[in-house]
């Protein structure tokens, strides 16, 4: 299944990133917990070399929490910080000033002994498109200044927020990179929304994360559609989620559109359970 995807906004993004950083104390970067490795763009490694950096793993709540964990334990390092949230219901965003602090104490140590009592740090926010960088920075301001959307790409320009953190976060839109070399990589993505829907075959899509599920998830698959097995292919999981959910057209036949586009809503809104596509 070949997907390629680099709007030339992705383009401009990064030349912006590399431009601002030297305005920052910190870089937040915003994974999803469900696939994690999948998530992260290679070229923001390369960005934000020097920057203590802040990974969220956000969408906590719908990944496994102990693979979560795992991730947590192999990615932390002294300039690399991990934090569990969901910034939806703001769960884990207390944590980020400590972190802050934590990662620049010397800073902080320097700037308290010249006498500053109140210190505002300033941060980057980035992240590929649709791993919920916008809700999180509504969450973070309490207010919904930056746009929301389930759509990959929806922001647009640089803008700073003031947060009652003692943080200010200067946002980025989402930037995914040119290719993609794993084609695993690039079906996490897809299955996980950040990719969109519209250049897809949504079928191919449904029947691919059907057969990942039946693999590592098959109880989740049987108790949510009620099925009596996950043996046997794809196609026949799906016809028989399709026969459970009435999705049926004229003749008796399954309207496989319908299927996958429910399956895809189902994974991704987290209703076939706390799912997590890899582990470290």
């Amino acid at each position: 299944m070949a997907i390629n995807w680099f709007p030339g906004h992705m383009v401009k993004t990064k030349r912006e990133i590399k431009d601002n950083l030297k305005l920052v104390d910190v870089v937040i970067e915003i994974r999803d917990a469900r696939i994690v490795k999948s998530s992260s763009n290679p070229d923001i490694n390369e960005l934000c070399q020097n920057k203590p950096r802040i990974i969220l793993l956000n969408k906590s709540d719908l990944s496994e929490s102990k693979v979560t964990k795992q991730w947590i334990d192999n990615l932390s390092s002294e300039k690399i910080k991990l934090l569990e949230v969901n910034s939806l219901t703001g769960e884990g965003i207390k944590n980020i000033k400590p972190t802050i602090s934590q990662l620049l104490k010397e800073k902080e140590d320097r700037m308290k002994a010249k006498g500053l009592k109140s210190i505002i740090w300033r941060a980057m926010v980035v992240g590929i498109p649709n791993v919920g960088k916008s809700s999180f920075i509504n969450k973070m301001a309490k207010n919904s200044i930056a746009k929301v959307g389930d759509r990959p790409g929806v922001t647009k320009n640089k803008q700073w927020i003031k947060t009652s953190l003692g943080v200010e976060l200067m946002d980025t839109p989402g930037i995914l990179w040119p290719k993609f070399e794993d084609d695993e990589v690039a079906l996490n993505l897809a299955f996980t929304g950040s990719i969109k829907d519209e250049i897809m075959d949504v079928e191919e899509l449904a029947l691919k994360l059907i057969e990942r599920l039946a693999s590592n998830y098959p109880k989740n698959l049987i108790e949510r559609y009620k099925l009596d097995t996950v043996e046997g292919t794809a196609l026949e999981i799906m016809e028989a989620i399709g026969r459970k959910r009435g999705a049926i057209i004229s003749g008796g036949n399954i309207d496989y559109n319908r299927v996958a586009i429910m399956l895809l809503d189902e994974f991704r809104g987290g209703k076939i359970g706390k799912i997590s596509l890899e582990t470290p």
